[in-house]
C-alpha cells in the first residue's frame, strides 16, 4: 500500500488532484486508515496510469470517469471525436504559427502604399517583355495600339482592395514587386504548374470520395508548394484563404472548377483549405 505522498512522488500526479478524483469518484483509495488517510494499492495505480493516459489525450474528466467505468461505454467514439478535436487544434496552432512566421518577416507591419507611376511602369515594361511576340501582337490588335493596352494594364493599379489583398499575400509593397520582376513568362514552366495544380485537385477528389482527411491534408499542401512556386511566395497561407473565401462566394468561380473537376470540388477544397488552416473548427 502506498501513501497519497508516495504515489504523488511516485506519478507526478499533485496530492490536491489526487484528492479531488477521489472526490469525483474517479480514483478512489484503495483503503483508509482509521486516521482518515488514503492508501493505494498496485490495482489503483493501474487505474491511475489509465487516466493519466486518457488525460493526456486532453479527453475530459467525465468521459474518462464513464470510459473507466461502464464496460459497454463506446470508448472508440470518444477517441474519434477527441482525435478530431485535437486535429483541430492542431490546424489552428499551424495558421498562428504561419502567422508569427509572417510577422517576423515583416508581413503584417507593411505598408499599404499603392505603387507609384514609375513603378507601375517598371512593372508593365517587365509583363510586355515576358509575353510572348503571338501574345503581344495579339493584346495589341485587341485594344488597338501598345499604348493603349499599356492603359488597360496600368488601369489594375487603381483598384485599392485588390492592392491590398497582394500586398498581403507577399508582406508589402517591396515583395510584391520584387515577386512581379522573378516572373519570367516561361511557358513550359507554366504548363508544368498548372499540370501539378491539375494532378492535386484530382487528389482532392479522391480524398473527397473516400473521405481521407490525411489526403486532404497532403493535397492542401502540395497547393500550398504549388502556389509558392507559382507566385513567387514566402507563404501561401493568404492567398489560398482568399482562393478557399472565392470558391464559397462566388458561384461561377465554383462551377468552373466543379465541371473540370467534378460536382462538389470548389467547395471541397474550400473546406480543406480553411480546416488546414484553423480557419474552421
Amino acid at each position: 500500500m502506498k501513501t497519497v505522498k508516495d504515489v504523488s512522488r511516485v506519478t507526478g500526479v499533485s496530492i490536491r488532484t489526487l484528492r479531488y478524483y477521489d472526490e469525483i469518484g474517479l480514483l478512489k483509495p484503495s483503503k483508509l486508515t482509521d486516521a482518515g488517510y488514503r492508501l493505494y494499492d498496485n490495482r489503483s495505480l493501474e487505474r491511475l496510469q489509465k487516466i493519466m493516459f486518457f488525460k493526456e489525450l486532453e479527453i475530459p474528466l467525465e468521459d474518462i470517469k464513464k470510459i473507466m467505468d461502464t464496460p459497454n461505454y463506446d470508448k472508440k467514439q470518444v477517441l474519434l471525436a477527441q482525435k478530431t478535436l485535437l486535429e483541430q487544434k492542431r490546424n489552428r496552432l499551424n495558421g498562428i504559427i504561419e502567422l508569427i512566421t509572417d510577422v517576423m518577416k515583416g508581413v503584417n507591419t507593411m505598408s499599404f502604399a499603392a505603387f507609384n507611376e514609375e513603378e507601375v511602369q517598371k512593372i508593365l515594361d517587365h509583363t510586355l517583355k515576358c509575353m510572348s511576340k503571338g501574345s503581344l501582337e495579339e493584346q495589341i490588335q485587341k485594344y488597338g495600339g501598345i499604348e493603349k493596352y499599356r492603359e488597360y494594364l496600368a488601369s489594375g493599379f487603381s483598384n485599392g482592395q485588390t492592392l491590398a489583398d497582394i500586398f498581403k499575400w507577399y508582406g508589402g509593397k517591396e515583395k510584391t514587386m520584387e515577386a512581379i520582376m522573378q516572373s519570367t513568362g516561361d511557358n513550359e514552366q507554366y504548363k508544368q504548374e498548372q499540370d501539378e495544380n491539375a494532378d492535386i485537385y484530382k487528389r482532392f477528389m479522391e480524398a473527397k470520395k473516400s473521405g481521407d482527411d490525411n489526403a486532404a491534408k497532403e493535397a492542401v499542401e502540395r497547393l500550398a508548394e504549388n502556389y509558392k512556386k507559382m507566385f513567387c511566395l514566402d507563404n501561401a497561407r493568404n492567398i489560398l484563404l482568399d482562393l478557399a473565401d472565392e470558391y464559397l462566394k462566388f458561384p461561377k468561380l465554383a462551377e468552373a472548377t466543379d465541371s473540370q473537376f467534378g460536382t462538389g470540388c470548389s467547395e471541397y477544397v474550400a473546406n480543406a483549405i480553411q480546416k488546414y488552416y484553423g480557419v474552421v473548427l
